[in-house]
């Protein structure tokens, strides 16, 4: 049977579920993004092939395109879905009084890094598609560094808002933070240089922002 025929064949229960927003569809969706998680763990973003993530997940190839347009799409998804976990539960385990907001910084960045160091072929995909460069993913790459900018300024100032000069100054953090991960994913640092770097820059930035 062809790749639309089979997407045909599943077309009037996948738009029932995308219309009205049920259980189902959530799940589906759910299982699409452990696929392609799974496969970026067992061979990088090479390894990530739609037919092969469609065909893990249960379904039909085109529901796959109609939730994700493309790989990077999925992708971004993926690392939205990897750091929203993580950022629960550093908020959970991270101690929020009786420790200097700079190093609950240091330490919330530590654990972030140690969490993408874990696997270091799905943080090459992930991280490869966030830099794609593909502007229709652009809200998803933004909601990535929202929950990190969250993260940290939580991290910093806990229940209370951020000043402007704190957001600026995490805002270059995280470019930091990003710059580090992509050392670390090439060969030029270790996992101890990147977290040891991460965590002087975290104690320089930061040391004025809270005195």
């Amino acid at each position: 049977m062809s790749t639309a025929a089979r997407a045909d064949s599943h077309s009037t229960d996948d738009r029932a579920d995308l219309e009205v927003g049920t259980h189902s569809q959530r799940a589906r969706r759910e299982r699409m993004l452990a696929a392609a998680l799974e496969l970026a763990s067992e061979g990088g973003y090479e390894g990530v092939q739609m037919r092969e993530v469609a065909e893990r997940a249960g379904v039909a190839l085109g529901t796959l395109y109609r939730y994700f347009p493309s790989k990077v799409h999925l992708l971004v998804a993926a690392t939205t879905q990897e750091i929203e976990g993580m950022r629960s539960r550093l908020v959970q385990r991270t101690p929020a009084v009786d420790v200097a907001p700079v190093e609950r910084v240091v330490a919330v960045l530590d654990a972030s890094t140690k969490f993408l160091q874990r696997d270091k072929n799905l943080t090459a995909a992930l991280m490869r598609a966030m830099m794609s460069g593909d502007e229709s993913v652009g809200v998803e790459v933004a909601r990535v560094g929202r929950e990190m900018t969250s993260l940290i300024t939580w991290a910093l100032r806990g229940v209370d808002d951020p000043t402007d000069q704190e957001i600026a100054v995490v805002g270059v953090l995280e470019n930091v933070w990003y710059a580090c991960i992509v050392s670390w994913l090439s060969g030029r640092k270790t996992a101890d240089e990147v977290r040891g770097e991460l965590a002087l820059a975290a104690r320089l930035l930061l040391r004025d922002t809270t005195d």
